[in-house]
């Protein structure tokens, strides 16, 4: 399997949310450097200092920290969890975004909320911020195999703040090491940091992905979790809370507040940069100079040899014979013209607009689509994208009900995301579509806008309203709806009504006023009134019109009463009056 160097979706950022996707993901990504070992590719080895016994490195917590409950308000299922709402986010992100480059892993995301839960409550206490940073770092105990493995200093400090021996670090306790190979940019900040938990729950799901793993398999699943903390304590403690998440349910809680409680201490410093020594000129010194001792007196020296006898001359040399010239080189085979790199995933863009509207509550009627291309201008064919829905303010616009869907791109490499059905109610959302190559992420958003439904007025029955000469019309009942759903607060004006010469509704004339029905106004109702405001419609969105009255004088006829909005949405109702039957003889 190809390397994946890692740089994965947000989700958003809700999220991913947020989520996701996004953001996510924003939705999220894996890191942007290659690696000696990545997900996918290869295992953790067993003597991995993250897969060493390092016992238990979480810090000592408040209670109220350690155990966080759901609060009594909130509605969950019995036996919930309550887990903070970033750090939610950040597994389901993580997710998703592993789900998209791994598929056959499995991964699921109450296995990281279980690594989170053992190893550092979630961020708890840490101040967790809605980026995924905290107030405080999360730094476990010295490694210094006193009580725990001893790991040797491999980050220089960088992240633990110790230059002699390993801290795990962040909310999911990665070695430095470890994490300098598995790092990961799950917020899409183009960092990959392991204070942060969108990073550190991305980047744990791919190492625990690592060897093609498939985490629905029991047995890989425990191997995932040995090669994260070898000891059998610490998987069962994890296994547990991932089943507590599956199956007692999980509500989602404020992230805490900071804490006030110390981390470990720092005994190793970080190294000091020495400024570089300036070339200093001193004059010589000039010490007085110490007595000497005597000097010890030298031997003569013996008279030299007389000058030796005058050297034979020498023999003429041999004339050296010629070299032979050297044989011409053969000519070297040419080299077989190498393989041209595969083509690689170069680009996404839209296909058609970037806006996509719908009507509160209605499905989109055209699925949003975008194209992949390779290196070479190509199609990318079967490549994975990812669309994730977030800066949502339509009260969830959907893929049925999940704000994230995973789709594959056909023969010309566009990828369409059918099935988004606007929320119920007016608002703006994002949708981002990212797809992964093999180094980099590629993301186009649609700018979603959900309008308003129209109001629908209506009278459950005839809209023929029949009164007696003399008597009224009394709980007549009317209910607005939008999108099928009753809309409450909905205010009115009500008001006979009569047609002008082009056809259209007007209030009626003075003249006829006078000799119609009408509603009661004024002090003691004493004032005959034309137009009235009903109450606003209740939760189930009826509207009660006012009592209409008629007078002895009142001329039998067919009248119209209009219920109108502010928008202009209309329902015309007629109003029949007949003559009071004569009396009995």
């Amino acid at each position: 399997m190809k390397p994946l160097h890692r740089h994965l979706v947000n989700t958003s950022r809700k999220v991913l949310c947020t989520a996701a996707l996004a953001a996510s993901l924003t939705t999220a990504a894996v890191a942007t450097t290659p690696s000696t070992a990545d997900a996918g590719e290869s295992e953790p080895s067993p003597d991995s200092p993250q897969a060493t016994d390092r016992g238990d490195a979480r810090l000592d917590l408040p209670a109220p920290v350690a155990d966080p409950q759901v609060p009594p308000t909130t509605t969950a299922p019995g036996g919930a969890s309550g887990i903070p709402g970033t750090a939610l986010d950040a597994y389901k992100r993580a997710e998703l975004s592993v789900a998209a480059a791994l598929p056959g892993c499995k991964l699921p995301w109450q296995l990281l909320a279980g690594i989170g839960r053992v190893e550092s409550v979630h961020a708890s206490g840490y101040g967790l911020k809605p980026d995924g940073s905290t107030d405080k770092p999360i730094r476990g105990p010295r490694l210094d195999g006193n009580g725990y493995a001893e790991v040797r200093d491999t980050d220089q400090g960088e992240w633990d703040a110790d230059t002699s021996y390993d801290r795990a670090v962040g909310p999911m306790q990665f070695i430095p090491s470890t994490w300098k190979k598995w790092g990961a940019d799950g917020n899409g900040d183009t960092k990959r940091d392991p204070n942060n938990i969108y990073d550190a729950a991305l980047g744990a799901g791919l190492y625990l992905c690592a060897g093609d793993r498939d985490l629905s398999d029991p047995a890989a699943l425990d191997r995932a979790i040995l090669s994260y903390n070898n000891s059998r304590e610490y998987v069962n403690t994890v296994l547990g809370y991932m089943k507590q998440y599956k199956d007692g349910g999980v509500s989602e809680i404020p992230n805490p507040p900071v804490g006030n409680y110390p981390t470990p201490p720092v005994t190793g410093t970080l190294p000091t940069p020495t400024p570089p020594r300036q070339p200093v000129t001193r004059p010589m010194p000039n010490p007085t100079p110490a007595p000497s001792k005597p000097a010890t007196p030298t031997t003569p020296a013996k008279p030299t040899t007389p000058p030796a006898e005058p050297s034979k001359p020498t023999t003429p040399t041999t004339p050296t014979k010629p070299t032979t010239p050297t044989k011409p080189t053969t000519p070297t085979t040419p080299t077989t013209p190498t393989t041209p790199p595969a083509a690689t995933l170069a680009k996404v863009e839209l296909v058609g607009a970037s806006g996509i509207t719908a009507e509160a509550g209605s499905a989109f009627t055209a699925a949003p689509k975008v194209k992949a291309l390779l290196s070479d201008g190509k199609p990318a064919k079967n490549q994975v994208v990812v669309f994730v829905v977030g800066d949502d303010t339509t009260g969830a616009t959907r893929f049925g009900t999940s704000d994230s869907l995973v789709v594959r791109t056909d023969d010309q490499g566009i990828a369409a995301a059918p099935g988004l059905k606007a929320g119920a109610k007016a608002g703006t959302f994002t949708l981002r579509a990212t797809a992964y190559g093999s180094v980099n992420e590629y993301t186009v958003t649609f700018k979603g806008t959900v309008t308003a439904a129209p109001v629908v007025l209506a009278r459950k029955g005839t809209e023929q309203l029949d009164v007696v000469v003399g008597k009224s019309l009394t709980g007549v009942e009317l209910f607005a709806t939008a999108a099928g759903q009753p809309v409450a607060g909905l205010k009115t004006t009500a008001g006979l009504v009569e047609k002008d010469e082009a056809g259209k509704w007007q209030p009626v004339k003075p003249e006829a006023a006078a000799k119609g029905p009408y509603f009661k106004g004024g002090k003691d109702g004493a004032e005959k009134l034309t137009v009235i405001e009903p109450a606003a419609t209740g939760a189930d969105g009826k509207l009660v019109l006012p009592e209409l009255f008629t007078a002895p004088e009142t001329l039998p006829g067919t009248y119209h009463l209009r219920i109108l909005t502010a928008e202009g949405v209309a329902l015309v109702l007629e109003v029949k009056v007949t003559a009071a039957p004569a009396p009995q003889a």
